[in-house]
Parts: C-alpha cells; structure tokens; sequence
C-alpha cells in the first residue's frame, strides 16, 4: 500500500510492484466489468468482451500513471458501500425481477389464456355436437307424430332440419384467429415491457457507474481544496500533535464533537441519515414484494384453474320427450254428463337422450403452471440484506474514504491535522 499511494515510485523495483498491482487489480476489475455487462445488462458477448478489454487497458495506464486517479479509484471501493453503491445494488434487484419474475409471471398468464381457449373450443365443439342429438331426437318425434295423429288430419311433415352444423368450421376459423390475435398482442406487449425495462436499467446502471467514479472525485476534491471538510475525527496524528503541544485536554474536552475514524460510535446527524436511507430502502422492499406477490398469485391463479378444469370437465345432459295421443270414445255431448269417459290410445312417445357437454380434453396442450423460483427470492432476500447493511456501514465507508486520501496525500493531512488543532485551541 505504501507503494500503491505513492506518487511517484523510488527505483525499479517500486515501479515494477506498482506494475503488477495494477494489472492484478484491472485484470480482476475486468472479468467483473464483463460479467456486469453480459450477465446483469445482456448485452451481447462480443460487445462485451470489447469493452471490457478497452477498459482495462485504459483503467491499466491510469492508474499506473495518474496518482491521484489511483486515489479515487481506491475511494470507489468503500463508496459502493454508500447510495451510490445502493442504487448499483437496486438496479440489480430489477434486472433480477425483469429476467425471471416477470417472464413466469407472464408464462402462467399464458397458460390461463390457454385454458380459456381450451375450453371455449371444446365446449363449442360440444355444443355444436349437440345439434345432431337434436337433431336425431327431431326425426324420431316426427316419425312418432306422423304415425300417431289419422290420416285426416296428419302434418305434411313432423320434422325440424338443423343447419348449425355447417358453419361449424367457420366458428372454428374465428375462434382459431381470435386466439392468434390475443397470443400476438400479448407476446408484443411482454417483448416491449421486457425491451423497456431493460434499456432504463442499463441507463440507470450507466448513471450510477459515472456517478459513483464523480462523487468519489469529489470528495477528493473538497479533501485537497478545504481544510475543513469532514475534518472533525480524532486521528493519531492529532493525538500526537496534542502531546508534543501539551494540550490532550483539548481533545477529551472535544469528545463529543469529535469522533474517532476507528471507532464505532456514530454522531446523531449520521443516525438520522441512516434511518432516513433505510426508510427508502424498505420502500423499494415492499415495491419488490409487490412484484413477488404477483408471481406468486398469478401461479395461484393458474395453478387453481387447471385442476380446477380437470374437475369440471364433463356436464351430463338429459333431454326427456313424452308424447301420447288419444280418441275419446264417447261422443263430446255425453261428457257433459258425470260418469266416466272411455279413451283409446294410439301412440305413446317416451324417450330419454343423453348427451354430454365437455369443457376440456386430453389433446389441448396447456403448458403446466410455473412456479416461483426459490433461488430468486432467496438472491433478491440476500441482495436486501447487503443493502440494509450498506446503510449502517455508509458512515464507516465515508472514513475509511478520508484514510485513503490521507493516505495518498500525508503532506496535506498534516495541514488539516495542523488546522483542526488551532480550532480546537481557539475554542478551548
């Protein structure tokens, strides 16, 4: 480390340990930066190798030439632990959501559509094979009704013609389009979703890396430029300082203003901010439990209406005729008189038919219900726990931020030690 912050190396052995740690540290930061952009923001393989060689050939001769470039680069580390770092960590979250939760939560979608198609059809089907039962029953009855009723007063015809069944193939035609249609419409509405989300994380998570590579050259910059930026920690310098001076009083009378960079002890304005952050933090949990949620009642939803299909999915229908003709053998003026009437049979029509409507069949092809996948859950659980913990570690990764600079520049971090000592002593 004592090389690495250097400015400029002593001899050649300096400069070739300098070498080695740089191309140690981008051939490491690299193989991340290529992950990051084929795994996380799916961009395609030959890109991505593109761009990760380019940047660590570049990132290679800035920091093996730049002193102060290997300082911010060495303060990106820890920063990762404060917002910045966060919203890398968030934009994860939502690729994670966007390449798995979100196609399951479509695919059982599709299977409820497929579903509904299913039974549509078949149901249709069956109804539309009703109409030849009808149709039989009709001729049957007709045949009864013209051998029952005398010749004198026989219908020319006891029968009823059905011609539903030859539009048959036109009712399938429509329902076949219809379908197409929906399964278009919803496949251009998953694709656009899915493109959409995609580019605003890859925008979000372009922001984030550049705002991350600012914030950390600013802090550097404040640190070279004002003595008094986050300039209040008890460092041994200062401890040293004040015992060469004969004034360690100053520094336990300053006790409560003053905090040590090594210690756990956090002031009430960096509690409040770490609550303030972990506040928002519970805010995009509870956005993603929503997301989580969906998944789960969409496969509910599936789950439920495929079995409950398999149950449900023969109607029994009973159609029952009873027909009966009759002459009376008494002439009509002797019913006006009590006692009984003689009657004749001539026909007696008693029938039952049975049909059945079915709602689903074994040759629909209905993709089974997805369920959630537990190891996503458990990786977003995990990704949430990281980001609770960046919010109480935000204030450790601040410090450690300010020993790095003070680290790469020691000249400078001996006037503000100088400089916060006069202050105390002016107070004191």
């Amino acid at each position: 480390w004592w090389i690495y912050s250097k400015p400029v190396p002593a001899d050649g052995r300096e400069l070739w340990t300098l070498f080695l740690q740089c191309s140690c540290i981008t051939a490491v930061i690299g193989g991340l930066f290529y992950n990051w952009m084929f795994a996380s923001l799916e961009y395609s393989w030959h890109l991505s190798v593109a761009m990760a060689i380019s940047f660590s050939l570049l990132l290679l001769l800035t920091l093996l030439l730049v002193h102060p470039a290997r300082c911010v680069f060495s303060m990106i580390m820890p920063t990762l632990g404060t917002k910045q770092g966060r919203k890398l960590l968030f934009s994860t979250c939502i690729m994670i959501a966007v390449v798995n939760i979100t196609p399951n939560i479509i695919s059982n979608i599709k299977t409820i559509l497929q579903l509904i198609k299913c039974t549509c059809k078949n149901s249709s089907d069956s109804l539309l094979n009703s109409t030849a039962l009808l149709e039989k029953v009709s001729w049957e009855f007709g045949d009864a009704v013209q051998e029952s009723v005398p010749s004198l007063y026989k219908p020319m015809n006891g029968h009823f013609r059905f011609s539903l069944l030859q539009n048959s193939s036109l009712i399938y035609q429509k329902m076949h389009l219809a379908g197409e249609k929906i399964s278009r419409e919803f496949l251009s509405v998953e694709v656009l979703v899915k493109d959409s989300i995609r580019v605003a994380n890859r925008l979000a998570a372009g922001f984030s890396m550049l705002y991350l590579c600012f914030e950390s050259t600013w802090y550097l910059k404040n640190y070279l430029t004002n003595l008094r930026f986050d300039n209040f920690y008890i460092t041994k310098k200062l401890e040293r300082l004040a015992v060469d001076r004969k004034a360690a009083h100053l520094l336990v009378g300053s006790s409560k203003k003053l905090i040590r960079p090594t210690g756990l002890k956090l002031s009430w304005e960096e509690v409040v901010l770490c609550l303030m952050q972990a506040m928002l933090v519970t805010v995009a949990l509870m956005l993603m439990l929503v997301v989580v949620a969906m998944d789960h009642f969409a496969f509910s939803v599936a789950d439920t209406a495929v079995r409950r299909a398999a149950q449900f999915s023969v109607v029994p229908i009973t159609l029952n005729i009873k027909y009966k003709v009759e002459i009376r053998i008494v002439p009509f003026i002797f019913q006006l008189l009590p006692g009984p009437s003689k009657e004749l049979l001539l026909g007696d029509f008693n029938r039952t038919y049975h049909h059945h409507l079915v709602f689903s069949s074994a040759h629909c092809r209905i993709s089974p219900p997805t369920p959630p996948n537990p190891s996503v859950l458990l990786v977003i659980g995990l990704l949430f726990c990281i980001l609770y913990a960046t919010v109480f570690l935000e204030t450790y990764a601040r410090r450690l931020c300010r020993k790095i600079a003070a680290s790469f520049f020691q000249s400078w971090e001996e006037e503000r030690v100088l400089y916060l000592y006069r202050k105390l002593s002016r107070r004191h």
